[in-house]
Order: C-alpha cells, then structure tokens, then sequence
C-alpha cells in the first residue's frame, strides 16, 4: 500500500509547519509539486543517456546519475516541511535525504576511496531507515500491521 501523495498534500487535517500561513503553505506544497516533476524529468534525462549515449557529452552520466539522487533529497525534506509530521519524523526523513546525498556524490566521484566511502555512508542510512522503519520509530509513524 503506497502513500496518496496528492492525498497528503492536499490534506485540510494536515498540521502546517510551525508559524506558516495558508498562502505559504500553497506556496510550499508548489515547490514540493516544481521539485518532484524536476526530479522525474532528471530520471528521463537519465535514461535518455542510456538510449543514446552518444548525444551527451563523454562525462554526463556522472552528474546524470546524481541529479535525480540529490532532487528527491531536497524534494523529499521539503515535502517533510510542507506536511510537517513532528520533529522526530522529520530528523528521521533528513536521514534519509542525506543518504541520497552521500549516493548522490558518490556517482560525481566515479571510482575512488572516497567514492567508496560515500557509498558505504549511503548505504549505512539507507539500511539504519529500514531498520528504523521496521521497528516503528518515531513512535506515533503508521505501521501496516501494528501486530509485528
């Protein structure tokens, strides 16, 4: 069962962030909305290299590949703003975003020790999330199935 996105953003429920009026709350689910559609159109841009490499230039996929890592961090952390789930939520999904990050230069630096150092950091928070997730941290997050 996947999050509703559109649901979330759109949710007359949903607390805004601290201090933020309705205009700036329109304002900010926009920015969330110009943040996802740049990062799709960074995924196309992407695979477009893998159809025709040759209409790139010769060193493209490394930023190919990190754009879209580095947008869905930023798209993400502001979308995390926009709903404003609480603090504990919100350190976790900067976790998260930083985890991208850190793949994100990793696919900028190629192979290297600090590649693979940034590499081994992304996977350390992608894991470190899962695990967090899997034991329903923060307390209050929406588990499937409150049985496990």
């Amino acid at each position: 069962m996947g999050i509703d996105v559109d649901r979330r953003l759109s949710r007359q429920d949903a607390q805004p962030a601290p201090g933020r009026s309705r205009r700036a709350g329109v304002l900010a689910r926009g920015t969330v909305v110009v943040l996802g559609l740049g990062t799709i159109a960074s995924v196309g841009l992407l695979l477009a290299w893998d159809v025709a490499p040759a209409l790139f230039p010769g060193n493209a996929h490394l930023l190919l590949g990190a754009a879209p890592l580095a947008l869905v961090a930023v798209a993400y952390l502001a979308y995390q703003a926009v709903i404003w789930p609480g603090a504990l939520q919100v350190a976790k999904a900067a976790m998260l975003a930083l985890a991208f990050l850190f793949w994100a230069v990793n696919q900028v630096l190629g192979d290297g020790p600090r590649a693979v150092l940034f590499n081994d950091l992304a996977i350390a928070l992608f894991v470190f999330d899962v695990v967090l997730t899997m034991a329903g941290w923060p307390p209050g997050t929406n588990r499937p199935d409150d049985n496990l």
